[in-house]
């Protein structure tokens, strides 16, 4: 599997990887972890894109992702959960894998899809549930974009900078999970704070400029009319 992994990407550049993340959402035999390390080291041996490869592969997420929330709408959890109990060692996704999912859905919700794409195995499943609560689609898109593209991010850059010992990080997801956790972290305050920071500076204008008892605009504290 690993090999033609390597050759679909050596072959096709980044439509291998859109291809590749595609499938990964539905067959845990193609990890991310693997594509996108490879994909990294790719950028120091070919002339590929830190930039490119991100982009390519966050698409893919997101095509994988909406496939995903197609079948949740599609599908009831019973035949979903049929279905891996009959197949699961083909695709290697568990049927317990799949009510873990749903039940950290129900327990966190939007989040729960955020913070999904930034966890190995997780990331193949928490878009099922999202569309089997017929989460609306916009907020979905949102938060798959933002988790995918901080995960891909990562990844591609830790392959970037290791380069030929890329293979050496393939057995440890979970490091590199913490760290996408932690960029998350920082992004959500950051936005956090941007926003209240742009909440005040709209409430400020709008306080600075208030109409007066005869229909004209008087500017705060000065009784002026235009």
């Amino acid at each position: 599997m690993e090999q033609w992994v390597t050759e679909m990407m050596s072959t096709y550049g980044y439509f291998g990887i859109f291809l590749l993340i595609v499938l990964e959402n539905f067959v845990l035999l193609i990890p991310s972890v693997f594509v996108l390390t490879f994909g990294g080291f790719m950028t120091e041996s070919t002339d590929m894109t830190i930039a490119e490869v991100v982009l390519w592969a966050t698409a893919g997420s997101l095509v994988g992702a909406i496939g995903q929330y197609g079948l949740g709408r599609l599908l009831p959890m019973e035949r979903l959960d049929s279905f891996l109990t009959r197949y699961h060692k083909i695709i290697h996704l568990k049927p317990e894998h799949l009510r873990k999912a749903f039940a950290w859905f129900e327990k966190y919700g939007l989040w729960a899809v955020l913070l999904g794409r930034l966890i190995p195995l997780f990331r193949s499943l928490v878009s099922i549930p999202a569309g089997s609560a017929s989460l609306k689609l916009v907020p979905f898109l949102l938060v798959t974009v933002l988790g995918s593209l901080i995960w891909n991010t990562v990844l591609v850059i830790i392959g970037a900078t290791v380069g030929t010992s890329w293979e050496s990080i393939i057995g440890m997801p979970e490091s590199y999970a913490n760290i996408a956790w932690v960029a998350a972290v920082v992004l959500v305050v950051i936005a956090i704070i941007g926003y209240r920071f742009f909440r005040r500076m709209v409430k400020g204008r709008e306080g600075s400029i208030r109409p007066d008892a005869s229909g004209g605009i008087g500017q705060e504290g000065t009784g002026k009319t235009m």
